[in-house]
């Protein structure tokens, strides 16, 4: 089996870090450009991560432990992808809203998202609406908000009421997600997107963008 495809598989598998850097340290020593190695490895991996999901195969935990699998990779190919130019798919900003301290949902979707290519800012729990505002003035492309109370879910609202006071709506486009979030929520609040789970989201972050 090629490298590239023992990476690939490594990811799907969720092996640990200290299998799966050596295996991306090693294909880069060989001559493998760190994209070849995103693309094909990482992104591909994810990608058939989500499938799996999607049919029932895998579970939350073993989305975790393939996104972490991919996150180690990542970690030795970031500052060489940066050097080569490579750009990223887009910019997400992503966090939990104000006053939900929920992290396991929001965190499982960035690191989905960053599988598939994204840019991610993540903003952590009990983000403020500036914080988000901030994010959009730094380049942020989507703004992604998760709750997981339903006492929680009204600052979607808010949050998407303060970008459009700040002028700044028509720039960035705006996913939520959360257990109690619903796309008929989503239409109430003006949210541009919803998604159910994490490889839902990655699906509709791309066509936010137009991917």
């Amino acid at each position: 089996m090629a490298l590239i495809d023992e990476i690939r598989q490594g990811v799907i598998e969720g092996n640990p870090p200290k299998v799966i850097v050596p295996k991306v340290e090693q294909a880069l020593k060989e001559g493998t450009s760190p994209n070849t190695i995103l693309q094909n490895g990482l992104i591909e991996a994810m990608a058939e991560v989500g499938r799996l999901f999607e049919a029932g195969e895998y579970f939350v935990p073993e989305m975790l432990i393939a996104a972490r699998a991919m996150s180690s990779a990542l970690e030795v190919l970031k500052p060489l992808l940066v050097e080569q130019g490579i750009e990223p798919l887009g910019r997400v900003a992503i966090g939990t809203v104000k006053g939900d301290l929920h992290d396991i949902g929001k965190s499982l979707v960035a690191m989905m998202l960053e599988g598939a290519g994204f840019e991610i800012m993540n903003l952590g729990v009990d983000v403020a609406p500036e914080k988000f505002i901030e994010a959009v003035k730094n380049g942020a492309q989507i703004v992604a908000m998760s709750a997981l109370l339903t006492t929680t879910m009204p600052n979607m609202k808010v949050t998407i009421e303060a970008i459009k006071a700040a002028g700044m709506r028509d720039k960035v486009a705006v996913m939520i997600g959360g257990a109690p979030v619903t796309q008929a929520y989503a239409n109430e609040i003006g949210a541009d997107g919803y998604a159910p789970d994490a490889s839902a989201a990655v699906r509709k972050a791309k066509e936010l963008i137009g991917v």
